[in-house]
Formats: structure tokens, C-alpha cells, sequence
């Protein structure tokens, strides 16, 4: 189904190229855990309290809780509900859990890497520069940063280029059945802006090419059985997809997650915002400046091929202009909608790779192997450095930030959890911000001021707002009626909660130097004035 042959070619990548690259993806997907070991001495984390979010979910769906942090309070709290179903099978591993996401995360990084090469292979690139592609997808900092991050970007991105490889196929050879739908609708419940990917494909598979004699394109109509085949691949993907939307229309009141509310508070459709562009740009930029400043030749390409024997139509051009051109109108204007570190821009990095060695491709042919071409192999080796130089500066800055990230989540979110498990009764509610630490390594009920498992905080948001107030006196009316016994909370992101004569008792404070990854640098313990348990006396 996947296979490394070009539809015109019975040309392989051969067996010694692949165990290159497994080799190679092994050695730099496994370098920000060994970095992580090392500034740990021998222990493990989490990159971001969204990982251990993930982690949280998973242990309730292994133990039978459904979706939840909470004990019978379900809620559609995860935006890779595909990926959290996944990692729920940790909780029953004897490996462990860290263990085990690191691992699946490292195996779809490694198969995102050799789909990277599949996809070259059907765009037309000889061997050499399949193999190119896939070592500068492996090489890219934040694949290599999301590959042991418990995240959902390496399922996603493995997810996407699968879908697009098969539309591929499909699209050559109109007697397939369309499978790829079926990726297409899994990649939805991997990430949120699998929708994307999906419509992309749909519009790609809509519009057939044809070049008239005089060389202009035309767009044929699409066949009855052409329309039929579509429309079997709409209704997979919706099969796909329904039963979770349903799910979480049932609990949620809406098909959309509620992490999906929680990081588009306040936002709404717009023109487009270059200053999102500028920044998700910056994202792709920043790992990969060649293939980033090339990809735009790459698509030209593409267009240039189409109604030709080599066109493949314009999927892999839709995703990645569709992608920033949506997320640009709905990005909030004061939060550009980008994640921690741009990681929702990740998954684009290696559509960037590809275009952008599609584009590299003509001076590649030049500068080829061939008899009294001495001087043209030292350009090309040159031209290798260069090319490389940028990816592998960026990949160790990614692979040290990872070990940064890992390290300030334990020394504030982690250490704070572990802090009150030594302390704290499990009756007693707990009111946080970030869930994940608290719900994946504390029995104890959560009330979440960020919305993903208490949604119901947005209502007071708003009602505060509308009459005039600060979005945190909403946030605090929600504490008032919520009652947790505990609150644990960044006091700069809710400043009013060491106002004068607050009824909050700040007990304990962790302070995390050198902080990029935390919402603030001071994470600080508060007992409310309505608790019931004391805190127990450690030795």
C-alpha cells in the first residue's frame, strides 16, 4: 500500500538506504530522551503539563472511568482523542507510562519519516533526494522534540502523510476504493485540524487537470463514478469521526472539544492576520529556512505539472496554504493560536520538506553524479553542508529546550503534585489551572480554572466581561461556587487572588528558575477559606 516505488518507475529505495535512516531516526528521535535522563540523573518527564494531561485522561480510560478526570464526570477534555485511547494502554504495560508514550511517539516519528520518503518517491524524486527528504524530516528539532513529548504530533503527522500518500494512489488509479478517507477521518481525532487535511482532500479529489494543446488548464467534470467513489470517502471519514463528535455532543453539549474552547477563548472569524502568518512562518522557518524559502518553488511545480503525466494534484500545496491561511482567521488577535513553542505548526514541517526539495530539485539534477563531474560532487557536497547546517543547529537547540521543558515541568507542576500527595487527604478538591500533573499523579477531585475539565468556567468568564469586569473575577465567582479546598495556581496569571484582604492563604510556593516553559515562574499552594482537611505533618 505504502511502497517506496514511483507509479512510472520500478525504482526502490533499497533496503541499506532504509536501515540508514532507521538507524538515523533512532539515534536523533532518542537523544531528547537521553538529554532528559541526563539532566534528570535517570528520571523521566513530560515536556508540557498537556502531555501529562493526555496521561491523566489515559489512566481513567484504563480503569474503566471513561473520559475523565474526575471520578463519573465525564468530559470532552482532549483534542487527540485518538491519541489519548492510545495511550491509555500504558496504565496496563509493565513498563510504565513514560516509558511506553515515549516509545509509541518514537515509532510514529519513525514511520512519519519513511511516509516523508514514500510521498517524495510519488512526487518524482530519484532515490537520492527521497533519502534527502526523510533525513531532513528526522533531522527537524521539533519532530525530533514532539517524538518522546507524550504528545499526539507524531501520531498526527504519521496519520496525515499516510492519508495523503494513499490519496495519491487512489487519485492515479481511479479503480481504488478511497481508503485514504478513512486515514483522513482518523487524523481528525488525532488533531482538530485534521477537518482541514480532510476538506483539502476532498477539493483536491474534486478537481480533475487537463492541459488544452495550447497549454492552458482546464478542469474537467467530475465523473458519475468519480462522484460516487468521493462520496463513499466523505461517508468513511464520517464513520470515522461521528462517533466521537456524537460523544462528545452528548457530554459537552458540542462536537468540538472542550480543549479546542480553552485555547480559542476570546477569538472569532477575521480577515487574516499576518501577524499569525508571520509567526507560524517563523515556526517552519526556524527548523527548516531552506526547505521554508523553497517550498514556494515546490508549489509552483506542482502547478506547473498538472494535466501532465507527472502532475499529482495539489493536496500537499492545500494542506499547507489551508492550514495557515484558516488558522489565520481564527487565530485570537491577542493569543496567536500556535500551541507551546508554535506546536500546532509542527505537523507542516515535513509538507515543507517535500515541497521544498521538490523545489531544490532541478539544481540537484545539475549538480548530479555523472564522468568529469569532480568539481560538481564538491558543490553538492558543499551545497549538503549548507543545507544541513541550519537543521542541525536547530535540532540541538530543540533537543536542549526539550531537556528545559522537561525540567521546569517537574520542578514546578510535578513537584507541587508530589508535594500534596505526601499531605493532602484524596477527599480534598483541588483547584489548578494545570490539570495534568495534578489529575495524572494525585487521586484527589480537580476543579479546572482553565476550562478543559470544568467548562462551565467560561460561562462565568463571560457573564464577568459582560458586565464589565476582568475575565479573572469570572474566574474567581467560579472558585466562590466551586468551593475547592485547595487552590494551586500561577498568582501572576490571577493577580486578584493576593489582593488585599483576599480569604486565599498562600502555604506553600515553588519558585522555577530559568522558566520558558510554565504559564509563570511561581507556582504557589492557597487554602481556601472553606477547606475541610488540613494537610497531614510530614517528617
Amino acid at each position: 500500500m505504502f511502497g517506496t516505488s514511483t507509479s512510472n518507475s520500478s525504482d526502490h529505495v533499497r533496503l541499506p538506504g532504509l536501515l540508514l535512516l532507521l538507524v538515523l531516526g533512532v539515534i536523533l528521535g532518542g537523544a531528547p530522551w537521553v538529554a532528559e535522563l541526563y539532566l534528570l540523573d535517570g528520571s523521566q518527564g513530560l515536556p508540557l503539563d498537556d502531555s501529562w494531561i493526555h496521561l491523566a485522561f489515559g489512566q481513567a480510560l484504563a480503569a474503566g472511568k471513561g473520559l475523565s478526570i474526575n471520578p463519573g464526570e465525564l468530559v470532552a477534555g482532549t483534542t487527540g482523542p485518538l491519541w489519548t485511547a492510545l495511550v491509555s494502554f500504558g496504565a496496563l504495560l509493565p513498563v510504565g507510562e513514560l516509558v511506553y508514550v515515549k516509545l509509541l511517539g518514537l515509532a510514529f516519528y519513525l514511520g512519519g519519516a519513511w511516509l516523508t520518503l514514500v510521498l517524495a518517491r510519488l512526487l518524482g524524486f530519484d532515490k537520492a533526494l527521497s533519502i534527502l527528504a526523510a533525513g531532513l524530516t528526522l533531522g527537524t528539532g521539533w519532530l525530533a522534540w514532539s517524538a518522546v513529548s507524550g504528545m499526539e504530533i507524531p501520531l498526527f503527522v504519521f496519520l496525515s502523510l499516510a492519508g495523503i500518500v494513499l490519496h495519491l494512489r487512489e487519485r492515479d488509479d481511479p479503480a481504488r476504493p478511497p481508503l485514504s478517507f478513512v486515514l483522513f477521518g482518523l487524523s481528525v481525532l488525532a488533531r482538530p485540524e485534521g477537518l482541514g487535511l480532510l476538506i483539502a482532500a476532498v477539493a483536491d479529489r474534486t478537481l480533475r487537470w487537463r492541459r488544452l494543446p495550447e497549454g492552458e488548464l482546464a478542469v474537467d467534470r467530475m465523473g458519475a463514478g468519480a462522484g460516487r467513489r468521493l462520496a463513499t470517502g466523505i461517508g468513511l471519514a464520517g464513520l470515522a469521526v461521528l462517533p466521537t463528535a456524537l460523544f462528545y455532543l452528548w457530554i459537552g453539549g458540542s462536537p468540538l472539544p472542550t480543549t479546542l474552547a480553552a485555547k480559542t477563548y476570546g477569538s472569532g472569524l477575521h480577515a487574516p492576520s499576518l501577524r499569525y502568518l508571520q509567526l507560524a512562518i517563523g515556526v517552519l522557518f526556524r527548523s527548516q529556512p531552506w526547505m521554508t524559502i523553497l517550498a514556494p518553488v515546490g508549489a509552483v511545480e506542482m502547478v506547473r505539472r498538472l494535466g501532465t503525466e507527472r502532475g499529482r494534484g495539489l493536496l500537499p500545496v492545500f494542506w499547507l496554504a489551508g492550514f495557515l491561511l484558516a488558522y489565520s482567521c481564527l487565530s485570537p488577535v491577542t493569543s496567536p493560536l500556535l500551541g507551546s513553542f508554535g506546536r500546532y505548526v509542527f505537523p507542516l514541517l515535513p509538507i515543507v520538506v517535500v515541497l521544498g526539495c521538490l523545489g531544490l530539485q532541478p539544481l540537484v539534477r545539475l549538480l548530479g553524479p555523472g564522468r568529469g563531474r569532480t568539481p560538481r560532487r564538491w558543490l553538492a557536497l558543499a551545497g549538503l553542508v549548507l543545507l544541513f547546517m541550519p537543521t542541525l543547529a536547530s535540532y540541538v537547540e530543540a533537543v536542549a529546550l526539550y531537556a528545559h521543558n522537561v525540567s521546569d515541568v517537574e520542578s514546578g507542576d510535578v513537584a507541587m503534585a508530589r508535594w500534596l500527595g505526601e499531605r493532602l487527604p484524596p477527599q480534598a478538591v483541588i483547584g489548578t489551572m494545570d490539570i495534568g500533573a495534578m489529575g495524572a499523579l494525585l487521586p484527589n477531585p480537580i476543579v479546572d480554572l482553565a476550562g478543559i475539565a470544568s467548562p462551565a468556567v467560561y460561562t462565568y468568564m463571560s457573564r464577568a466581561q459582560t458586565a464589565g469586569e476582568s475575565w479573572q473575577s469570572g474566574v474567581l465567582a467560579f472558585i466562590g461556587d466551586r468551593r475547592p479546598d485547595y487552590l494551586v495556581v500561577f498568582p501572576d496569571w490571577l493577580p486578584e487572588i493576593e489582593r488585599p484582604g483576599s480569604p486565599f492563604v498562600p502555604i506553600q510556593s515553588i519558585h522555577v528558575e530559568d522558566n520558558v516553559t510554565l504559564g509563570r515562574d511561581t507556582l504557589v499552594l492557597y487554602v481556601t477559606p472553606w477547606s475541610r482537611y488540613p494537610l497531614r505533618r510530614v517528617p
